[in-house]
């Protein structure tokens, strides 16, 4: 089913009504959709490479916009609807033991929480409901959000208006390993510096 969710989402990139659909795909899936707005950001600015970097950054744009305005309504379902909406949806994807655990520590350590998961492949939708559902401040969530979100897309766009389709292997593969060890190192130099 996810196979077919992705083929059909990979098909969208040729659409008359792609920016659309990019915006449409990166608001849910920031609080209730599985397939990432890569998968269609990508061929996207590819189709667009040869037109300048304006093209590429303008589509990750409606990404990040898009993907911000999307975690507001995953914010909304954890601190309005999380037992109604935000758990089964959770759970639905696997993670409802891990917000239960999780959640007694959270917001002491919010900011990195939403800029892990906004950065690197963890579901963002997760990071989102759980922000509304513990009660993390709006303004904190949507600062993080915003940069989080914008390294992703924007780092993607740079990436693949520099080097072209060569290097959309590599994004597709390894680049989430790589905003994982860049966050672990962002946060073990924090923390070499807090206790040294």
């Amino acid at each position: 089913m996810l196979r077919r969710l992705y083929d059909q989402t990979m098909a969208l990139a040729n659409h008359r009504h792609a920016m659309w659909w990019l915006a449409l795909i990166a608001f849910v899936e920031a609080s209730v959709f599985p397939i990432p707005p890569d998968v269609l950001m990508i061929p996207m600015i590819l189709a667009q490479v040869q037109n300048g970097p304006n093209r590429a950054f303008a589509i990750a744009g409606v990404a990040l916009v898009a993907s911000v305005l999307g975690g507001l309504l995953g914010y909304g379902i954890g601190a309005l609807a999380y037992e109604s909406i935000g758990q089964p949806m959770l759970a639905a994807v696997g993670q409802s033991d891990a917000m239960e655990a999780f959640n007694t520590r959270f917001n002491d350590f919010g900011f990195w929480a939403v800029l892990g998961a906004g950065i690197t492949p963890f579901p963002f939708k997760v990071i989102t409901i759980m922000s509304g559902w513990t009660g993390m401040p709006l303004v904190t969530f949507l600062a993080t959000s915003l940069l989080a979100r914008a390294l992703r897309f924007f780092i993607v766009a740079a990436l693949l208006w520099r080097y072209g389709a060569p290097i959309r292997d590599f994004i597709e593969q390894r680049l989430g390993l790589m905003f994982i060890l860049f966050f672990t190192l962002l946060i073990g130099g924090f923390a070499m510096v807090k206790f040294l």
